[in-house]
């Protein structure tokens, strides 16, 4: 097939490049830094020629336009199937219909610069390598990795340069934060984070035949909002999670999704897992309710670097303070002339091999199953015609909220997303019928959130969800369930570890895991048994534990859950639990019990005896004040749940304190009962821990009387 096939019935066009920044005209710098200046040899002005002259391409022109008027550079060619407007061009350049034509007319070019369709980008670069050119692609480089691995062998065959036009990596912000990882000042890299919230209407689609196309007439295009509109975030990415080559990527996951009616992905979260380590979790969306500059963010042991690529502005967040810097950006084109005139002093920014990584990602999103389409609930249009938009509800909130928990969409338990592979082999809680509590095993969590087993989403009778997982402020904050941040110095919590010498939080390779050695689910359906094994980082077992879920309807509003949990040690000695409130911090002494919940308006906490989340945290339940309230409006998810009540009340043991109550109102919602209040606690064969606490999950807002009234149902004394 020639490579005009490829554009029968459509023009030559890039598309819209999310790395662009404007061009004021001044000489660029390379990357170290160095001023771009006419070769000290006489060599002939490289002659250029422009396969695209519509779209993206006319940026080119006006780029060539600046580098003409410098000397740099003759344009003397163009190929489009539609020819450039009259007066667009300079005198004297020659119009093609083809790049055929255009090669077939000598001399050959010695630069030709794509700005075509994806899926014409490897036939055309073939050809040009083949006449004898250096080459400038347009982002994606390839539609697919058989085609870059063609062309990428031809140019090394050949000795011939091609640059990828990922603008962003001629950004000198780049070098900087290599400089500012390599000094330390933000700790060690603890993962990658590209969040991208854009807005794309109807018409945008509709520029071109393949535009939202994954393939066309056969021929694959793998347009999509990580291949191509937000492309410079996944290339941004792994550049800055040490990923060029294909070899530097261990594996690639997909989660994508749709809301306009195309063929490609409009919404996805993609995760890369590097040879180095190195997670780079890149959530991206054209279906946001407003465009917002992108950014990709290194997260360090000690702060972190936002690069918001487009803006060529980084700001660098540690604990002396947050400081921004906006830097300048090196011309791709400008970079591969310098590098044709002094091939040992100038390498390429962006090298077709420097692409690998970003091939393997594409090749990953080709051979990926169609995305799901978004439910029309979840999403609400805006505008008119070819204006008109889609805004998938919550969306901007979403991809955050993945980047930092280094999540998919269906992980988090999105409505709209697909369900996990293995999340239909784990148990469900059901009340009259409904579903009100699932189990998950904890397995896909970030091993810097401690994974564990824990339940989420539980859930109202009518349906309002009163747990909330891997939130934004706290992504190790999972569902309802068991967490302590000191067993013996490991950190089955999750996050940073309150380090007494430090008297800080500190990110530390501490994180323990629990995991589940055996469930059973009693034939009644009331009953769930769970054997876990808690392990330290480098798997040896430090805890046994015997979990118990229990789960009955009290009245037709409300039902009730129970767990009972046994902590015993999994060696032959004693093993000790504390908490940040027994390593020093004042009344930080959570750990056990835990029950996060998600955002509720108008939310009242209270006892027997106290009100409000001063009165409350760090009391100990008594025989006066034996539960604790939470109650409001919850948010379930993108829309209002419903107003609702949860009513905490721990079983007392004879001759045993009680453990006080852990309260956050303020700052995030979530109620525990610490076992290491302000001294540790130790669990021993002769002594286990054993906790029980039942849950009241009620619909509407009780009041004390009210819930006394439960109580009294459940044989407890008010």
């Amino acid at each position: 097939m020639t490579p005009e096939n490829f554009s029968a019935g459509t023009t030559y066009g890039a598309a819209s490049t999310d790395g662009a920044a404007s061009t004021d005209g001044a000489a660029s710098t390379d990357s170290a830094g160095t001023t771009d200046a006419p070769a000290a040899v006489d060599r002939a002005v490289p002659r250029v020629a422009l396969v695209g002259a519509h779209g993206y391409g006319a940026r080119h022109l006006d780029n060539l336009a600046r580098l003409a008027g410098l000397d740099r550079v003759e344009l003397v060619s163009v190929a489009d199937p539609r020819p450039p407007a009259e007066g667009t061009l300079p005198h004297g350049v020659a119009t093609f219909t083809s790049l055929e034509e255009l090669l077939a007319a000598d001399p050959a070019p010695d630069v030709v610069i794509l700005a075509t369709p994806i899926q014409t980008h490897a036939p055309l670069a073939l050809a040009a390598i083949a006449a004898g050119a250096d080459v400038y692609v347009e982002k994606p480089p390839m539609a697919s990795l058989a085609q870059f691995s063609d062309v990428l062998a031809a140019a090394q065959e050949s000795g011939r340069l091609v640059q990828v036009g990922f603008q962003s990596l001629g950004s000198h912000a780049l070098p900087a934060l290599d400089r500012l990882v390599a000094s330390g000042e933000i700790g060690e890299v603890r993962g990658v984070g590209a969040v991208g919230t854009w807005v794309r209407t109807r018409g945008y689609f509709k520029r071109s035949r393949w535009a939202g196309k994954r393939s066309l007439d056969g021929t694959d295009v793998v347009d999509g909002v990580a291949t191509n509109a937000l492309a410079h975030a996944v290339a941004t990415g792994l550049r800055m999670a040490g990923a060029a080559l294909a070899e530097d990527v261990e594996s690639v996951e997909t989660d994508l999704y749709r809301a306009h009616a195309t063929e490609s992905d409009d919404t996805s979260v993609i995760r890369v897992r590097t040879a180095g380590g190195v997670v780079l979790l890149c959530a991206l969306t054209l279906c946001a309710d407003k465009q917002t500059p992108p950014c990709v963010t290194i997260h360090g042991t000690l702060g972190r670097a936002e690069f918001f690529y487009t803006e060529d502005r980084l700001t660098v967040t540690t604990p002396d303070g947050e400081r921004t810097e906006t830097f300048g950006r090196t011309d791709l084109l400008e970079n591969l002339l310098a590098a044709r005139r002094s091939p040992g002093a100038h390498g390429l920014l962006s090298p077709l091999a420097g692409n690998g990584a970003f091939m393997t990602v594409l090749e990953a999103i080709r051979t990926a199953e169609p995305p799901r389409a978004i439910g029309a609930r979840h999403v609400s249009w805006q505008g008119e015609g070819d204006d008109a938009r889609p805004v998938v509800r919550g969306i901007s909130h979403l991809v955050r909220q993945a980047a930092a928990a280094q999540a998919t969409f269906a992980e988090l338990g999105v409505p709209w997303a697909r369900e996990l592979p293995a999340a239909g082999t784990q148990p469900v809680f059901a009340v009259n019928g409904k579903v009100v509590a699932r189990r998950a095993d904890g397995g896909r969590i970030t091993p810097t959130s401690s994974p564990r087993p824990y339940l989420h989403p539980v859930a109202t009778l009518a349906g309002t969800v009163v747990t909330d997982h891997l939130p934004e402020d706290h992504v190790w904050h999972l569902g309802a369930g068991v967490a302590i941040q000191d067993v013996d110095g490991v950190n089955f919590w999750g996050g940073r570890t309150f380090t007494p010498g430090a008297g800080a939080y500190v990110w530390r390779k501490d994180h323990g895991r629990v995991v589940t050695l055996a469930v059973e689910h009693d034939s009644a359906g009331s009953r769930l048994a769970e054997t876990l094994g808690w392990l330290g980082p480098d798997g040896t077992p430090l805890l046994h534990e015997q979990r118990t879920w229990s789960w009955a309807a009290v009245d037709s509003s409300t039902w009730r859950l129970t767990l009972d949990f046994i902590l015993a040690p999994a060696g032959p000695d004693p093993v000790t639990l504390g908490s940040p409130g027994s390593n020093g911090r004042p009344q930080g002494g959570y750990g056990g019990f835990f029950w996060r919940l998600p955002a509720v308006a108008a939310a009242q906490v209270w006892t027997a005896a106290g009100d409000g989340e001063d009165a409350v945290h760090g009391t100990v339940p008594s025989v006066e004040a034996p539960w604790l309230a939470w109650s409001g409006t919850f948010r379930n998810g993108e829309h209002d749940g419903g107003p609702a009540t949860l009513v905490f009340l721990p079983r007392q043991e004879p001759e045993q304190p009680g453990d006080p109550w852990f309260v956050r109102l303020a700052g995030y919602p979530g109620v525990g009962l610490s076992l290491a209040w302000e001294q540790r606690a130790t669990a021993s064969h002769a002594r286990p821990l054993h906790r029980t606490v039942t849950v009241l999950v009620a619909d509407g807002l009780l009041s004390t009387r009210e819930i006394e009234q439960l109580i009294t149902t459940l044989g407890e004394s008010a």
